[in-house]
């Protein structure tokens, strides 16, 4: 029985997925992934648990709120607008605000869109994100004039958010619902109670042990009832609040891989938010060198609640990874999480071939 025992236990750990090894190495909760070559998915899957209370199994359709990615989300519904002749990327912010917003140190320099999106607007997150009152009364900035400097703030895309309702006119999840989402058929939304419930994915933050972060994916029922457009924006928190699966995150990318499938963007405007402007960053999308030796890739990462997400793809070989885990105990790191770059490393050498 020893020796039959042995035989099953040894079977078992061949049959392991490497992508199962990598999760256990950084014992994650769950991870899933899709693959883009030539442009299309070739390969979606899951490994490990969506949910460690009722144990049930992660699987690709299943929803994450994907975090900072969602920024491009909300470039794209700006350059969107202005395809349509609605904005400008370099028209000066305070023109959507109703009141001056200027660096107290810097009065003569106009604070653009496209600043806020390539995060060079010289903005801080100091006094928090979740509000744009703190724009109103003495609003923290870095030292450096703005359009001199890069810091990633929160607060620029937030604040963008409101400025894709004051154009369009229409709620900001609604409106990247009807340019973005629907024309790509994707199941995703900022809106909790807009998505089927039984699909989102809980997070779980890792302190002494996993714990899940209700506030993941809190309703905010009684704020959207009193909201104000241009105002209350960030109860959809434009700046990291997108709720997708890893399979329509990779649709998603397709889409700014073959510049504007579908008609969502034009290739001219995929092309400025793949730009860098400044420390690899774009609008919305960054470049970097570091995560897949020898190639140039573009794309975003996410970490919110015990998530950690990473979109990247090569917009001209048309490759790109799509990799999202619901908690890990010992797998941050800069500038990429440990095991999500190691699931893409491996992805990288098993697909692309």
């Amino acid at each position: 029985m020893k020796f039959i025992l042995l035989i099953l236990l040894s079977v078992s750990a061949w049959a392991q997925s490497p992508l199962e090894d990598i999760l256990n190495k950084y014992e994650g909760v769950g991870l899933s992934y899709a693959v883009v070559k030539k442009g299309k998915i070739i390969r979606t899957g899951a490994v490990g648990k969506k949910n460690l209370d009722t144990g049930e199994d992660l699987k690709p359709e299943h929803i994450f709120r994907i975090a900072s990615i969602s920024k491009s989300f909300t470039a794209t519904a700006l350059m969107h607008l202005q395809e349509e002749g609605k904005l400008d990327i370099d028209d000066d912010i305070s023109k959507y605000l109703g009141y001056p917003l200027r660096h107290p140190k810097y009065p003569e320099v106009v604070i653009t869109l496209k600043m806020l999106m390539s995060h060079t607007s010289a903005l801080s997150d100091a006094k928090g994100y979740f509000t744009l009152d703190v724009l109103e009364n003495d609003p923290p900035f870095h030292p450096y004039a703005p359009g001199e400097g890069y810091s990633y703030c929160n607060l620029n895309y937030n604040l963008l958010g409101s400025v894709v309702e004051k154009v369009s006119g229409i709620r900001f999840d609604q409106y990247i619902e009807q340019i973005i989402l629907k024309p790509l058929g994707l199941t995703a939304g900022y809106r909790v109670d807009a998505l089927p419930t039984q699909l989102l994915t809980p997070l779980y933050a890792y302190e002494n042990g996993f714990k899940v972060s209700e506030a993941a994916y809190h309703p905010r029922r009684e704020d959207i009832s009193k909201y104000e457009m241009g105002k209350t924006t960030p109860i959809f928190s434009p700046t990291g609040g997108m709720k997708i699966s890893a399979p329509d995150l990779a649709k998603y990318m397709i889409m700014h891989m073959k510049y504007g499938k579908k008609g969502v963007l034009s290739k001219k405007s995929a092309q400025i938010m793949q730009t860098p402007v400044l420390k690899g960053y774009g609008l919305g999308l960054l470049q970097t060198e570091l995560l897949i030796p020898g190639e140039t890739m573009i794309g975003h990462t996410g970490s919110a609640y015990g998530l950690y997400s990473m979109m990247f793809f090569h917009p001209k070989k048309k490759f790109g990874y799509v990799v999202i885990t619901n908690g890990c105990k010992d797998c941050t790191a800069e500038p990429y999480n440990l095991m999500l770059k190691e699931a893409v490393l491996y992805l990288d050498q098993e697909f692309r071939k």
